[in-house]
């Protein structure tokens, strides 16, 4: 299937690693033309060489903390002039990743951890949103997909869990209001997903316990109902398609890519 993403321009936020980068890589390989916003301005300028080298397509990098106002207007202007005058699709990852810390129990939670979190990856969403909203509206066509997190469907992380619930109620809002201008916009959950950090994780947890590192891969599998552990580009496929015009027919939704919690029944 043709994805029609050739000449569409988009920004993906937390381009330099893990999600957001696969994201990156295959729009890029389906003929877009790519920018990546994040915070460390050597692993973004590797990353966007490393992708511009391997397919050839024109990638560029803007460096901005999505935490910031000012930063993120900057980037998208910049982002803006160097993909050709407009952004068509913004991909939402810029965020702190979950299941590399045990998380905070309630005497343990305070109220900076808690606004840093919601600033990053909700207000962060909010900021670049808001930036490439009225590019989208002037074109009449956007596609804005939030990469949130199964933490919204499950317990045992208070923060994670609240603040992957808000982009999901972010989403909606954001697509009752900017659907009648032709944008869509759509929240996806990972579950636990392989990406650059894994391995020193699994080296960790395999010298904790004194297992070998397959057996501690195996368990982490045994998590979803696929018995695979999903890995990064898997879940760029899916957020690929909804970032096209094939999308069309979703807006507001959330879609699972976690390769299917158990039990649970989402209707």
């Amino acid at each position: 299937m043709d994805l029609e993403l050739k000449g569409k321009r988009a920004l993906v936020t937390g381009g330099s690693r893990g999600i957001g980068k696969a994201v990156a890589r295959i729009l890029v390989q389906e003929g877009a033309s790519v920018a990546l916003l994040a915070r460390d301005p050597e692993r973004l300028a590797a990353a966007a060489a490393e992708l511009s080298a391997a397919f050839g397509g024109r990638v560029v990098a803007v460096v901005a903390d999505t935490t910031d106002d000012a930063q993120v207007e900057r980037a998208v202007a910049e982002a803006t002039a160097l993909l050709g005058g407009g952004i068509d699709i913004l991909v939402n990852a810029a965020a702190e990743p979950g299941g590399y810390a045990p998380p905070p129990k309630l005497g343990e939670l305070e109220a900076a951890f808690f606004q840093r979190e919601m600033d990053i990856k909700v207000m962060g969403y909010i900021r670049t949103a808001r930036a490439v909203a009225p590019h989208m509206k002037a074109s009449g066509w956007g596609r804005i997909v939030n990469i949130s997190g199964l933490a919204s469907r499950q317990s045992g992380n208070t923060v994670g869990s609240m603040r992957n619930v808000a982009v999901s109620a972010l989403t909606k809002n954001l697509a009752d209001e900017l659907g009648p201008s032709g944008i869509n916009v759509t929240v996806v959950h990972p579950g636990l997903t392989r990406t650059e950090r894994t391995g020193a994780l699994v080296a960790a947890q395999a010298k904790a316990q004194g297992l070998g590192e397959e057996l501690i891969l195996q368990r982490m599998a045994e998590g979803n109902s696929i018995r695979h552990l999903v890995d990064a580009a898997e879940v760029a496929a899916v957020v690929a398609f909804l970032a096209s015009p094939r999308s069309v027919a979703i807006n507001g939704d959330a879609i699972a890519a976690g390769g299917g919690a158990p039990r649970a029944i989402h209707y």
